[in-house]
């Protein structure tokens, strides 16, 4: 017998008939003997339609402006993880499992009070692990949990997975399952390149590369839990028949499983290739070259919620000033243009130069640690492809590339095939 966080996605969850085939997943659970908790997010598109709602309840009357109450958002937009859990609840008792819903203020999931992206600081499992004893299953609502100010608050989207990851250190888990709608974790997005191949392992620290550098797979926060209290995550498909053959396997089901970089036996030197599109690039010329210009230029950003990536300072022409070049996200262009103009007289740069439709593509895997070469094969395959570099960083186990957006297909593709990921 082990325990078992089972989580659920909003494509999972669509409609009665998918809440019945994820009651069946987690029944399979449930019949071999294994204590069970899941969480679920709100049915597919509910959010959205939820976050409309507020925004549109918001507005001055005249008005186009979108200011409101963020506990009142939250009170709206948490509903929807509520009737996915009680809906699930209900078809699980159809079926003669012993099973009642939760919200996250009943746990209690304690967050701090930053309502629309709260962070989770403590989870009191106790009554959960009680009712495990007595054999029920607890049906979670993710996505939220309770603030200091006693009012409800979430966890900012894909929060769902997050609530999972918490929940599972919480009550001790053997394992968490994080049900969507692929089947695993793959070395690039098949979309892109048909040759792709699912991983059937994953260490936490590469996860967390994939996530943060455009794997849509699951939430960065999520990855982040996991890492630092080791559970181990397996990224499965709510898709397949719940009683396929191995689906029920506890040591190996089928998916991929996010672990320590300690159970990977054979560590490849690359293992993925991810991208983000729409990153935009900021250039500063003729920045003054004194201590405190980085500061006076990336605060004020970062003060503004604006994420900054990649950062290249060179010498400028005249050899006494610097050019500062950046990327944020496109959709940040026009927030990060006013910021650096008001801190413009008060830093020292002479113009402002910008391009957007920029992609960043990454190299990802730990065995880079141990291999020299890497980031040299990638420019020259690059190069022989035609394709410009913008900008590159680098770390331990990663290399991330700034491109023109056009060439971003080809770009992976012909990474993908260099470090041999195409191949089983």
């Amino acid at each position: 017998m082990a325990r078992i966080v089972m989580k659920f996605g909003g494509t999972s969850v669509a409609d009665i008939g998918r809440i019945r085939n994820v009651a069946r997943h987690v029944k399979r659970e449930v019949d071999a003997g294994h204590e069970v908790a899941v969480v679920v997010s709100a049915m597919a598109g509910k959010t959205n339609e939820l976050v409309g709602w507020v925004q549109e309840a918001s507005k001055a009357e005249g008005s186009n402006l979108n200011i409101y109450d963020a506990r009142e958002y939250d009170a709206v937009v948490a509903s929807g993880e509520q009737v996915t859990s009680g809906l699930l609840a209900l078809v699980l008792q159809s079926m003669g499992v012993h099973a009642r819903s939760w919200q996250g203020w009943q746990i209690p999931i304690r967050t701090d009070n930053a309502h629309g992206a709260a962070r989770i600081e403590e989870i009191d499992g106790s009554l959960m692990m009680q009712r495990f004893g007595e054999g029920q299953v607890a049906v979670i609502a993710g996505f939220q949990g309770i603030a200091p100010d006693n009012r409800i608050a979430t966890l900012g989207r894909g929060g769902s997975d997050t609530s999972a990851v918490a929940i599972a250190a919480a009550v001790r888990a053997d394992r968490c399952d994080i049900y969507t709608d692929v089947d695993g974790v793959y070395t690039t997005d098949p979309r892109i390149e048909p040759k792709a191949r699912r991983l059937p392992k994953i260490s936490f620290e590469e996860m967390l590369e994939m996530a943060s550098l455009g794997a849509k797979v699951l939430q960065v926060r999520s990855v982040e839990l996991a890492m630092v209290h080791k559970v181990r995550t397996f990224v499965r498909s709510s898709f397949e028949d719940p009683d396929a053959p191995g689906m029920g396997d506890f040591l190996n089901p089928p998916g991929t499983l996010i672990c320590d970089e300690d159970e990977i036996v054979e560590q490849q030197v690359v293992t993925g290739i991810a991208y983000a599109k729409d990153e935009a690039q900021i250039s500063l010329r003729r920045v003054a070259d004194r201590p405190g210009v980085a500061g006076g230029i990336f605060g004020p950003l970062a003060e503004a919620n604006i994420n900054v990536d990649m950062i290249v300072q060179n010498i400028s022409e005249d050899g006494k000033s610097t050019d500062m070049t950046f990327t944020v996200p496109s959709g940040d262009v026009v927030k990060a243009l006013a910021v650096l103009d008001k801190v413009k007289q008060t830093v020292g740069f002479d113009v402002v130069q910008h391009d957007e439709g920029m992609s960043k593509v990454s190299v990802i895997g730990i065995g880079m640690r141990s291999h020299a070469g890497v980031a040299a094969t990638a420019f020259k395959a690059l190069a022989e492809k035609g394709i410009n570099i913008r900008a590159i960083t680098t770390s331990e186990i990663k290399i991330s590339i700034l491109i023109d957006g056009p060439y971003t297909e080809l770009a992976v593709r012909t990474l993908h095939s260099v470090y041999g990921l195409d191949k089983q």
